[in-house]
């Protein structure tokens, strides 16, 4: 049971059940029984006063119908739920023929008040503040001069219609900043499952471009063994291990792009792996190299570790890019990772490689990676340049913030 039902019976029935056109009428809730008979009560004490008043110059027949009058007005407000407009115009024709339906006719009005705008309850204002003046003359109070009397009888009814208003558009301020709170709410719920949303699908990138990197390794491996048949048993070991090697964490890479993907609330299915830095590019040269590749690292950047992570993962993801291209299109070739920078100045990284010394067959390739590096780059404050390099060959380079 949430807070809001354990509360219903704090508040009235129109919050705890709303109900348009042709619903039925909403019951009562135990806010409504306590106001209802307070009402109740009150106009009973009020019309007993004016009765008192009343009973000394009127006859005991008078009294007597303005006693069945001011019970049957004040029974009658149990219905000012059902028929609130019909029922204040009724007791304000009533209460300026008999003064001990006053009561009565005021909480009706201040009933109608509440529920309905100024423009539908003038009317009804209209006969109360007639009802107001025409009982002084037709019950006057010899105690009481008919202007004095016009005067507190128009105000009390002009003031009880007043306080009806206001509490109505209180109601309507805390009915509106509740939506707005709920709406808001909503809004923020939206806006966090979206940019949850957004935050999976940029690592699920990320891990493309690592997938990527994994089954060039095994397409290198493979055609080497392809075209190399008769090569040493320890060549085709080693290859084959590789392979082996690069399966495994494919596969990995591939169950968390899905478990990443995957909608809140379901598994994962595996613990987070550690993101690369800076400080592993000297693991992923080594497993280049180890694919058979000629890499040359070359790094003026002596602690790794003083690079900001965002940085150095940025730094890396270029790299293996680099790596990865230059291994489908210019196998064999010599590549250099070159890498600069300092505090303030920032950090610059570069991947070139030279024109492949014989024809390369052609490697299917979308283009997307480089794509994906120059938004990067951009999100991170740098910049990324790639294309032929001004001696031959093939040049990727980035420049990234090193804040001091």
């Amino acid at each position: 049971m949430t807070r809001t039902d354990r509360q219903r019976w704090l508040l009235p029935s129109h919050l705890v059940e709303p109900g348009g056109s042709g619903a039925a009428r909403p019951r009562r809730t135990v806010r409504d029984w306590v106001v209802d008979t307070v009402v109740f009560l009150l106009a009973a004490f009020f019309g007993l006063v004016a009765l008192d008043t009343s009973a000394r110059y009127n006859s005991d027949a008078v009294n007597l119908v303005d006693q069945i009058v001011g019970a049957l007005a004040c029974c009658a407000l149990w219905l000012r739920r059902r028929w609130p407009v019909g029922l204040a115009a009724v007791l304000a024709v009533v209460g300026a023929l008999a003064p001990v339906a006053a009561g009565a006719m005021l909480a009706s009005l201040f009933s109608v008040a509440v529920r309905r705008p100024f423009r539908e309850i003038a009317w009804v204002l209209g006969i109360a503040l007639a009802g107001a003046v025409a009982t002084v003359f037709v019950r006057p109070d010899p105690e009481t001069g008919a202007v004095l009397g016009i005067v507190l009888g128009v105000s009390l009814t002009l003031l009880v219609t007043a306080w009806g208003m206001l509490v109505r558009a209180r109601r309507q301020l805390v009915e509106a900043l509740r939506e707005r709170a709920e709406r808001a709410e909503t809004e923020a719920e939206l806006r966090a499952a979206q940019a949850q949303r957004l935050a999976r699908e940029a690592i699920a990138r990320e891990m493309h471009d690592v997938l990527a990197h994994r089954l060039t390794l095994l397409s290198v491996h493979a055609g080497a063994l392809e075209f190399r048949p008769d090569a040493p048993p320890e060549q085709i070991a080693r290859a084959a291990g590789v392979i082996r090697d690069s399966a495994h964490d494919a596969l990995q890479d591939l169950r968390e792009i899905i478990g990443v993907l995957r909608a809140p609330g379901e598994e994962n299915g595996g613990g987070d792996r550690p993101q690369p830095t800076l400080a592993t590019l000297g693991a992923l040269v080594d497993e280049s190299r180890a694919a058979g590749m000629t890499v040359v690292l070359d790094s003026t950047v002596d602690d790794p570790g003083t690079v900001p992570a965002a940085t150095g993962r940025t730094v890396y993801r270029i790299a293996q890019e680099g790596l990865t291209n230059a291994r489908k299109h210019a196998p064999g070739a010599r590549v250099t990772v070159r890498l600069r920078g300092r505090p303030g100045d920032g950090l610059t990284v570069e991947v070139r490689n030279p024109a492949p010394d014989g024809p390369v067959p052609h490697v299917p390739g979308s283009g997307q990676g480089l794509i994906g590096l120059s938004e990067r780059a951009a999100l991170a404050g740098g910049r990324l340049d790639h294309g032929p390099a001004p001696g031959g060959g093939f040049a990727v380079t980035a420049w990234l913030p090193w804040p001091p």
